[in-house]
């Protein structure tokens, strides 16, 4: 399944690489694509890992960039 990530405030295209990699290595998560131009993350994993990955998505948004808001 895919899902996508849109964010506010992103502000910084080296912390959007952090963020793509970060979430990549996630357990479950087959492929990871964030589009700093368009402040949008496209995530691909199984179904059922979606609900905890929502949370730790936002966690690593967070951490890397503390003024950034993940829709």
């Amino acid at each position: 399944m895919k899902k996508t990530y849109k964010f506010t405030d992103l502000c910084c295209a080296n912390c959007a690489a952090k963020i793509e990699r970060l979430v990549a290595a996630l357990p479950g998560v087959t492929n990871c694509t964030l589009n700093f131009m368009f402040l949008k993350m496209v995530v691909e994993a199984a179904d059922d890992r979606f609900p905890a990955l929502d949370d730790e998505v936002r966690a690593i948004v967070k951490k890397i960039e503390p003024g950034c808001e993940v829709k």
